[in-house]
């Protein structure tokens, strides 16, 4: 390889390198995770182990930030990232009330998120 295209090599890879450390995107709205944690994870608990090892998905699903659970979508009716991501009172008030709703409505008798929640449980599946 010539002096030249050596130089192309080390900074197409050096570009390379560059864009792949900076385009890592944001999956949740860190305050409403916050408020998430603070109302039902207690330290050291089954579902701390698995709100961490799950991380985002605890409302969205694969790698698409767009992409919802169910529970992430009930929380999208209620929520707007940008006019409420400061409004702690109502995050909490909407964690709430998503927690009455069924996890699946179209099963009649399936438990609600907080039941799924309070039995130390994921408020969805994740695999």
């Amino acid at each position: 390889m010539n002096r030249n295209g050596m130089h192309a090599f080390v900074l197409g890879l050096g570009i390379a390198l560059l864009c792949g450390t900076m385009a890592r995107p944001a999956w949740a709205i860190k305050q409403f995770q916050d408020e998430f944690k603070d109302l039902y994870v207690k330290e050291g608990s089954p579902l701390a182990a698995e709100v961490e090892r799950v991380k985002c998905n605890v409302c969205h699903v694969g790698k698409d930030k767009h992409d919802r659970n169910a529970y992430g979508k009930a929380l999208d009716e209620r929520l707007d990232k940008k006019a409420d991501k400061e409004n702690k009172e109502k995050i909490r008030k909407m964690l709430e009330e998503v927690a009455a709703l069924p996890s699946d409505p179209s099963k009649p008798g399936s438990p609600t998120f907080g039941a799924l929640i309070k039995e130390g449980k994921l408020p969805v599946a994740v695999p």
